[in-house]
């Protein structure tokens, strides 16, 4: 039986890039993204190397949620993966200088549609059991302040402590639980971050060498295949030049 794997977010980045992955090994896609046009486009392009069933979906909203996973085809629905990669950071702004819309839309996609989705799908990876995965999209951010990361670093640090509480609830159930925390990785992540601002985001990777989507969704693919009996509790994948700086200290004139 072929194995499938859930992947949210997938019209984009780090989603786009496991979908690729997941495909060239045979597994069945489920791919989900609020862009019909892009999940259009990806399902034309990996059709000849995968079975794939598209699903435009806003993960922010449980009902929708819960009836697209219902509605699932018959060849679908035994889950072997679910990839929670949907998530967003907006206004890179002092908190102090953020509207509070931009807080409420990081915190309703990175935090409620990530348990919307879990949530949703725990019955059929549990049936699934030994070796079936669930990988949450962290980020160094939730573990490591900065600033301007506010409302986005809170948000993953939910990602990391959900995924640690969701192990102690699963075991025995052999569903394993990873968090998997990317550091600057070139993706549209910053263009989103910024509204579109297009040298925003090639100053932020200019003269360095990020991460790319392809690194992680291979991180991903990775923990997905391991052993039944291995389970990554956290996963921090940071490129080699980037590292942690010194404590900013504020200092009369």
């Amino acid at each position: 039986m072929t194995n499938t794997v859930f992947i949210t977010g997938a019209t984009s980045g780090f989603g786009r890039a496991a979908a690729r992955r997941f495909a060239e090994a045979g597994w069945s896609l489920v791919l989900t993204g609020r862009r019909q046009e892009r999940l259009e486009a990806i399902a034309e392009e990996l059709g000849e190397k995968a079975r794939v069933h598209t699903l435009a979906l806003d993960v922010r909203d449980d009902q929708a949620v819960q009836q697209a996973v219902e509605a699932l085809p018959a060849d679908f629905r035994r889950i072997h993966a679910l990839i929670n990669n949907a998530g967003l950071a907006l206004a890179p702004q002092p908190a102090q200088k953020v509207e509070l819309k931009d807080w409420h839309t990081m915190i309703d996609t990175n935090v409620t549609g990530l348990v919307n989705v879990t949530h949703a799908l725990l019955p059929t990876l549990i049936e699934t059991g030994a070796g079936a995965t669930i990988v949450n999209v962290g980020s160094i951010a939730g573990q490591w302040p900065y600033p301007g990361s506010h409302v986005y670093g809170a948000s993953k640090a939910f990602v990391k402590q959900f995924s640690y509480n969701l192990r102690c609830d699963l075991q025995g159930t052999g569903v394993r639980v990873t968090d998997l925390a990317p550091g600057i990785a070139e993706t549209e992540f910053t263009l989103v971050r910024t509204g579109g601002d297009q040298s925003a985001s090639d100053a932020l990777y200019r003269g360095t060498t990020a991460l790319t989507a392809e690194d992680i969704a291979e991180q991903m693919f990775y923990i997905a295949t391991l052993p039944p009996h291995i389970n990554f509790n956290r996963l921090e994948v940071m490129p080699t030049r980037q590292a942690w700086s010194a404590f900013a200290i504020d200092r009369d004139e």
